[in-house]
């Protein structure tokens, strides 16, 4: 970090002033007045001069206002503070000779084993009041680590609160005319020409505000944005990193023979796969040290072997090698994680991505596989394999291809709960519960046990019950049945409550039964001017099955509704006996996202699942006695069909209020 005046090439823009009609939608005390980024050309790099205006308009903006933070990487960025002013009453105030730089390393994803090297200059700005206008500068020299002739950039041409003006302008060699993207927008440049350069000058004066909605799927524009690339083909950023994914042919010699292993042991190509996928995700753990050149470019799998840790890049080169030692064509593939999905929409870059996977293909399968996983389940046939969108393979033919979307044919968790009421005044209810996991739930969950000890897995399963059923305990230790090649697991509890817990507060009288977790976890955004569809997520498919026994009543379900949607689909069915009732719902979620014309219906849906999975009953009830009436007397028949009649009365009316449903 240094300090030092603007360059001769750089424009000074005028600070415009704030839209009064806009001040209610002014955020955290913070005005924004100009947003001015100016980009020039040089050989092997690009310089990028950001220039910022705000004013502090009341007491919360001094927090956020009177210190400026200045973010770089040190392996390509050269940073110069160009200057800092503070404009009071008109007067303007020259604070950079007064700038001290705290620097700090700030590792914002260390708990996830990611150390990317950024830091951070902080700077202090004294004696700032409200009212006052911040106006500061800075100058990057940004020299690529890789792809050194390769340039994007990216600007949004509207915000969520109001600006007074957002300018970009980009000056480039006329030889090398850039590729330009609008996405939900349609803003085009001034285009004009400097000698043997070209510009594009982009300035949006006072744009409105927009709203910006929760739970918007990657390929749906939240707000209006241009990309601005020196390649409109895929094929140069694969140009640029290829080289260095070249799968690896010697390994150290105790890795080595565990290919040779597994060679021997299996013979089919799709069983040497998952072989080596469970080998590299299970023993080599997830470290990133995506610093300088790291950030795109893997260590070397002999490196990775060594030292036992390893990133995306590191495990899929990897992976990849291992592979092809096996006789499995595979190669390395870049991706994106939260955006993967909105790749096609917009131009190449080396820093759109942040995950690299690995595409093998067996005949004429392909199959995507995650190195960064852990304990994954399942064969060729059936383990569950990520779906990001699109993914960019670097021995292709440069282009993006679509990972396909797995399929749920069946439920991925079934819940099973069976209650048997206590026959004595001194027994015990009992619950016993069986929860079965398949495909990526599967994966999930023997990830999270290998994460945490069975005893705080039960302790938080008696939580769950305790709350419902006050008294509850365990009878027995929880069980845990991992069926990793059938990628099924399948886990045992089981409760007992006394039946003095069970007579207390009634809660025989209003006993709850509850289908966990279908369609509660669904977003629920609210609808007021949505414009944006919601994403659903994942794929869901999960039943939920609750058997009540030792009643002394038939009990029915008739209330219990279907919920059936283009969106979502709960379904539901119930069966009796004189002593046993039973209730079965299916769940799954029957798209990726909801149109916002159809939200209103969505909500409701939701809703409508909620009332329709959450019930209680009155298991105290009891039939009356069928024991036969002893023979009347003549002169005692017409009092005792005054009885029966109120007994009939009792029976039409007085059981369907004890049995009826009730929502919370």
């Amino acid at each position: 970090m240094r300090k030092g005046p603007e360059a001769d090439w750089i424009k000074t823009v005028d600070i415009p002033a704030a839209d009064p009609a806009r001040a209610d939608r002014i955020k955290n005390g913070i005005s924004w007045l100009l947003a001015d980024e100016q980009i020039v050309h040089r050989e092997h790099g690009y310089d990028d001069y950001w220039r910022s205006a705000y004013k502090i308009v009341d007491r919360p903006g001094l927090e956020r206002g009177a210190g400026i933070d200045l973010q770089f990487d040190p392996s390509r960025h050269r940073v110069t503070l160009n200057h800092l002013r503070v404009i009071r009453d008109g007067q303007v105030l020259d604070r950079l000779a007064d700038v001290k730089f705290d620097i700090f390393r700030q590792e914002k994803d260390a708990e996830k084993g990611v150390y990317d090297g950024w830091l951070t200059a902080h700077v202090n700005i004294d004696d700032v009041r409200v009212g006052d206008i911040v106006d500061y500068g800075q100058t990057y020299e940004t020299t690529p680590l890789v792809g050194k002739d390769l340039f994007f950039d990216s600007f949004s041409t509207e915000w969520d609160e109001p600006v007074g003006l957002i300018r970009t302008s980009i000056t480039w060699p006329a030889a090398q005319p850039l590729a330009i993207k609008p996405r939900g927008t349609d803003i085009k440049p001034v285009v004009t020409t400097s000698g043997s350069d070209t510009v594009y000058l982009w300035e949006i004066a006072n744009p409105k505000p927009v709203k910006v909605e929760d739970n918007l799927p990657a390929e749906f524009p939240a707000w209006g944005s241009i990309d601005i690339s020196s390649t409109a083909s895929w094929q140069g950023v694969v140009d640029a990193v290829q080289p260095y994914y070249k799968p690896a042919t010697a390994f150290p010699a105790a890795f080595a023979a565990k290919l040779d292993e597994i060679a021997a042991k299996h013979q089919q190509p799709e069983d040497r796969m998952i072989q080596a996928m469970r080998l590299v995700q299970d023993e080599i753990r997830y470290v990133s040290l995506s610093m300088g050149s790291g950030s795109y470019i893997p260590r070397d799998p002999a490196t990775v072997i060594q030292s036992g840790f390893g990133d995306c890049k590191d495990k899929a080169l990897l992976l990849a090698s291992a592979l092809q030692r096996l006789g499995v064509p595979a190669q390395v593939a870049l991706a994106d994680l939260d955006k993967g999905r909105a790749l096609d929409q917009h131009l190449p870059a080396i820093h759109a991505f942040d995950h690299a996977i690995v595409k093998a293909t067996i005949g004429a399968k392909t199959y995507w596989l995650d190195a960064t996983n852990y304990l994954q389940g399942g064969d060729a046939s059936d383990f569950w394999q990520p779906d990001y969108g699109f993914a960019l393979p670097l021995f292709g033919n440069g282009q993006l291809e679509k990972m396909p979307s797995q399929q749920l044919t069946g439920p991925s968790i079934k819940v099973a709960e069976d209650f048997s009421f206590p026959d004595k005044p001194d027994g015990h209810l009992t619950l016993a519960v069986l929860s079965t996991y398949a495909g990526a739930d599967a994966d999930d969950m023997r990830s999270s046990l290998a994460s945490r000890s069975l005893s705080d897995l039960s302790d938080s399963y008696l939580k769950y019950y305790s709350k419902r059923y006050p008294g509850i305990e365990s009878a027995a230790k929880l069980e845990i049945f991992d069926n990793r090649d059938g990628n099924i697991i399948n886990v045992r509890e089981s409760y007992q409550l006394p039946a003095q817990a069970l007579a207390a507060n009634d809660l025989a009288k209003n006993f709850p039964i509850k289908a966990a977790d279908l369609g509660t976890d669904l977003p629920t955004p609210t609808m007021v001017d949505r414009v944006g569809p919601i994403a659903l997520g994942r794929p869901i498919y999960r039943s939920h099955a609750i058997t009540v026994s030792n009643l002394k009543a038939r009990f029915s379900g008739e209330e219990i509704k279907n919920v059936v949607t283009p969106y979502v689909s709960l379904k539901s069915s119930w069966n009796n006996t004189p002593t046993t009732f039973e209730v079965k719902w299916d769940f799954r979620t029957l798209a990726t996202q909801v149109p916002a014309k159809a939200i209103g219906d969505y909500l409701k849906s939701v809703k409508d699942l909620g009332d329709n999975t959450d019930w209680s009953f009155n298991f105290a009830y009891r039939d009356a006695p069928e024991d036969p009436a002893p023979v009347a007397a003549p002169e005692d028949r017409s009092k005792q069909q005054v009885i029966g009649g109120l007994l009939l009365v009792s029976i039409f009316v007085g059981i369907p209020l004890f049995m009826a449903l009730r929502r919370w």
